[in-house]
């Protein structure tokens, strides 16, 4: 018998649970992760924190480690770009929006990726935190559009939008898909077109 030598990745294959910080605003980070993406703490002591939004025990973890040191240029480094969060449509993924306004918490960048609309905030340690929705509420049919689409292969960032223009679309009776539409032939450009970049905040 011949030893199977295909062995590239696992048969029986693990799912995404978490992703970790390390920080030195742990309580800033507790408090803004909760308001992002409701992700509340399971365990919050002076070391760390253990955050979710589901049924699962944690899905971001922040450490608070001895001697840490600021970081330098980040948004211009290798390394994490953003941790992503989805709602269910449109409407929900707006309303957050709106909600996380009055709270003073903006997004830095905008993107119709055309399976997604995302809107990309930044934590308090820099950090990219993405809030999108599936336009095509399948991922297996925005996997497919992703995967064979002429589309995606030429733009893959996709098209920037003012969520302040979408919001007064909604507001005028435009239906979500008919918005999706309008921002990906570019009717919602913002003013100034912000770099991809995360914002270096030091």
């Amino acid at each position: 018998m011949t030893a199977n030598r295909d062995r590239r990745r696992p048969i029986t294959r693990p799912v995404f649970h978490h992703t970790t910080f390390a920080t030195l605003k742990l309580d800033e980070m507790v408090e803004f992760y909760e308001a992002i993406a409701g992700l509340e703490p399971v365990y919050h002591g002076t070391d760390g924190a253990w955050l979710t939004n589901d049924e699962a025990n944690h899905r971001i973890a922040l450490l608070a480690l001895p001697e840490l040191k600021e970081a330098v240029d980040k948004g211009h480094t290798v390394g994490l770009h953003h941790t992503a969060f989805e709602y269910a449509d449109f409407h929900a993924w707006l309303d957050n929006y709106e909600r996380l306004v009055e709270r003073g918490i903006r997004p830095f960048l905008c993107l119709d990726h055309g399976m997604t609309m995302s809107m990309y905030y930044q934590d308090p340690e820099g950090n990219g935190v993405e809030i999108q929705f599936d336009t095509f509420g399948s991922w297996t049919k925005s996997k497919e559009w992703m995967w064979a689409s002429q589309e995606f292969g030429e733009n893959p960032i996709g098209e920037y939008f003012d969520p302040d223009q979408i919001v007064a679309a909604r507001e005028s009776g435009l239906e979500w898909d008919d918005i999706h539409r309008r921002t990906r032939a570019g009717h919602y450009i913002p003013e100034v077109i912000p770099q991809v970049h995360l914002p270096e905040l030091w």
